[in-house]
């Protein structure tokens, strides 16, 4: 039986944009736990506040009011320097465009988070080796991004994020800019990764994506529920 933790939490938290006379609420009065061992799916059309949720989740974006918790430690009030070390230390990112550095190899891009964190260069370069055989794609690893197929690119970029081995993954539309097959690809990698005790959260529109879930929420008009209110939104 899997010993399931909280590696992240919102609790209360609304974040508000005032442009002028007109405030947007872009996601309301937001409580929700993430666990280790899961894969949750945040799901919501275009517009719905679910990118904003994940910006919190990932310590990018402040929250207008509430707390935000990673492995128990308040972070809501940290500066950005402390933020910054947070993002580096304990949370992985992948991205729908890979956002790979371009004039570096598979390799130089995975050893990048490692570099930040003063890794000496010898055990850096032992530890992404291995990250990219975790995912699978170690055979391109002296490959430039521009050769790699979108697939590749994607499990490159799951290796940058997991390299420093932070507990919390988060996935902006992952599978979005690749074929059916390498999106099943890719949600099988993460689907692993979370049996393995990550807690991964992405965030999609798609609606195909729920059955690698073991949890799904919803996000429309700034707030979270567990049930889907119409279909025809995500089409």
């Amino acid at each position: 039986m899997n010993n399931k933790k909280i590696v992240a939490s919102l609790k209360d938290v609304s974040k508000v944009y005032k442009t002028g006379d007109t405030t947007i609420i872009a996601l309301d009065n937001t409580t929700v736990d993430i666990y280790s061992h899961e894969l949750t799916l945040i799901m919501g059309p275009s517009g719905s506040g679910k990118t904003t949720l994940l910006s919190i989740l990932g310590s990018v974006v402040y929250p207008s009011s509430g707390e935000v918790l990673i492995n128990n430690e308040n972070i809501s009030a940290y500066s950005e320097n402390k933020l910054a070390a947070i993002r580096l230390q304990k949370i992985g990112f992948v991205f729908q465009q890979f956002n790979l550095l371009q004039p570096l190899t598979a390799l130089e891009n995975v050893l990048q988070p490692l570099i930040l964190s003063k890794m000496d260069r010898v055990n850096a370069s032992k530890l992404a080796k291995s990250t990219l055989e975790k995912v699978n794609i170690a055979d391109k690893m002296h490959t430039l991004p521009r050769k790699l197929s979108g697939g590749q690119k994607q499990r490159v970029a799951i290796a940058r994020a997991l390299v420093t081995d932070p507990p919390i993954l988060l996935c902006d539309e992952p599978t979005a800019s690749l074929d059916s097959k390498s999106a099943s690809f890719v949600m099988e990698e993460l689907r692993l990764l979370a049996n393995e005790g990550k807690a991964v959260v992405v965030v999609t529109h798609d609606l195909r994506l729920r059955k690698y879930a073991d949890r799904i929420m919803y996000v429309e008009e700034g707030k979270l529920s567990d049930n889907l209110k119409n279909e025809e939104d995500y089409k």
